[in-house]
């Protein structure tokens, strides 16, 4: 995402771009993946997908590239469809979530945080300290979340060790560990206190809607026309290229190793950008190339897990809600949604066989807690261990009060993310994994820009306004590493466009109000 995202700004100003992939295709996690032989002859193979694909509302950096991607007539951007519903799933209960009217005072707010909580059976003085805390980080100027809630874990900053076990399952762990994939028990509260935020005030506030999703497979929808916009203005794409180092020169980037359908090659350039993950930039900096760039130093402290998802393949579809489906009661931190009510163009009778009439893809975001059937992590299973937990976890969510949702004889197949790899059959490993963000690790983070005066970096480690390891971050990332270039290269060409996250404006004199507090020494006035 990160590459793509470079090579587009870039070209789109004039500048020769190449981009080296380790894969003989493009597009990373975001791709489709054609699940291998599952195509007959006149059909196309069954799309596979790392996990669905998700375009929350407060995405401007990578809406904004879409909307410059020609597909069909149209753009990219027009080829996102909003969903309209939030699905909150439990064993035994379903609760359903959708925007009501925008609040407009801070008894509004008050009262839409409250009833956005009101079917989790949490306490209502527990409730009431939840919204005080969303209010504080509202109130809050940016200086304290620097300095004091990016050193704070979010879980004590939310004191979920004194509450109730459902305050700390669905306040504390909920989002949190569903949609990205972190421990509450040890993630920054700048990081998650302010996409949790984000993503609240999206479900609420939104006029247009809460969440986007492709109206087709990631490749056909976006990928696909995006390789041919690149290409059309130049941009050579070299697949099977795999980096094998950094060679420092006089303080810059003198050349870089590649080895290219396994050939070695050298690369010598004006300007570099790595878009390659965290674990991987980090096994390539040497101790010279620390000694002149320290802000690449640390790059090994940062840390990842694991978000991979699942595609169920169904004999007839099971739309479920048109949208996303969070399964807060699974141990593995569950998130799905049925593809096919999206996917409008898409002829089902022309893939795989011709006998799917469904997909329900799903994102396991929790591989360390042992699952409800074999009592395992999902990092401990087999492939047909995952398969068979992920599903008994959806079930005992969606067959409930006598309603069997989910039937084994409604499921053709399935397929898991090939980056989940079995060395052995008990123990699993990631080929992408996702970054976290720790109390205290953005110390770690470098900015796009670094000591090396031709050396810039397009990752979802680079310090951005997303903060998050998401598309959205990784494009904000390009962008930030593209403005660089300019900079360094005097040219005239307009600024890639950077967007700080979207507040409220009724909280700004508040913030205003806390900044002078912040100035004086003194603690974010409370009482709110």
């Amino acid at each position: 995402m990160g590459g793509l995202s470079a090579a587009q700004e870039l070209a789109e100003r004039g500048f020769e771009v190449a981009v080296y992939e380790r894969r003989p295709d493009f597009g990373g996690k975001a791709r489709s993946i054609p699940v291998p032989n599952s195509a007959t002859p006149g059909r196309s193979p069954l799309p596979g997908e790392h996990g669905f694909r998700f375009f929350p509302s407060f995405y401007k950096h990578l809406p904004d590239s879409m909307k410059r991607i020609p597909c069909a007539g149209r753009s990219v951007f027009d080829n996102l469809l909003f969903s309209t519903r939030v699905e909150i799933a439990r064993t035994g209960k379903l609760a359903f979530l959708e925007p009501t009217r925008f609040p407009e005072t801070l008894d509004d707010w008050s009262t839409v945080f409250k009833s956005l909580f009101a079917n989790l059976g949490i306490p209502d003085d527990e409730l009431l300290f939840f919204i005080d805390r969303l209010l504080v980080l509202l109130t809050s100027c940016q200086e304290r979340r620097l300095a004091e809630y990016e050193n704070i874990a979010w879980w004590d900053f939310i004191a979920a060790n004194s509450k109730s076990v459902s305050y700390q399952k669905y306040l504390g762990e909920g989002v949190t560990r569903s949609l990205v994939a972190m421990k509450a028990e040890i993630s920054s509260t700048r990081t998650v206190g302010y996409i949790d935020l984000q993503l609240m005030l999206g479900l609420m506030c939104s006029p247009g809607g809460f969440d986007r999703v492709l109206n087709g497979p990631t490749n056909q929808a976006w990928i696909e026309p995006w390789i041919a916009y690149l290409e059309s203005m130049g941009v050579a794409l070299q697949g099977n290229s795999l980096v094998r180092s950094l060679q420092l020169e006089g303080g810059r980037i003198g050349k870089v190793l590649v080895e290219q359908n396994g050939l070695p090659s050298a690369l010598a350039v004006d300007y570099y950008i790595s878009a390659l993950p965290v674990e991987i930039m980090a096994g390539l900096v040497t101790d010279d190339i620390k000694r002149v760039a320290p802000s690449l130093a640390h790059l090994d402290k940062l840390e990842t897990r694991w978000m991979n998802g699942i595609q169920f393949y169904l004999k007839n579809d099971i739309p479920l809600v048109r949208g996303h489906s969070n399964y807060l009661d699974s141990p593995w931190a569950l998130t799905s949604i049925s593809q096919r009510q999206f996917w409008p163009g898409i002829d089902f009778a022309g893939l795989g066989d011709g006998k799917v009439g469904g997909i329900l893809s799903v994102d396991i975001s929790d591989w360390d807690t042992p699952g409800i059937v074999y009592g395992k992590a999902a990092t401990n299973c087999t492939a047909e261990e995952i398969k068979t937990e992920a599903w008994a976890q959806l079930k005992a969510h969606l067959n409930t009060e006598g309603i069997e949702t989910l039937s084994d004889s409604n499921l053709l197949s399935w397929f898991l993310d090939p980056d989940i790899q079995f060395p052995n059959p008990s123990a699993a490993t990631n080929a992408e994994p996702l970054l976290i963000n720790p109390a205290g690790s953005l110390q770690y983070r470098p900015e796009a820009s670094t000591e090396i005066p031709n050396l810039f970096l397009a990752s979802d480690y680079v310090r951005t306004y997303t903060d998050l390891a998401t598309m959205e971050g990784a494009n904000e990332a390009a962008r930030r590493a593209v403005n660089a270039i300019l900079d360094a290269s005097g040219s005239n060409a307009p600024k890639a466009q950077l967007w700080p996250f979207q507040e409220p404006e009724i909280f700004r004199p508040m913030r205003e109000y806390d900044l002078l507090r912040f100035k004086l020494g003194l603690p974010h006035g409370q009482g709110l």
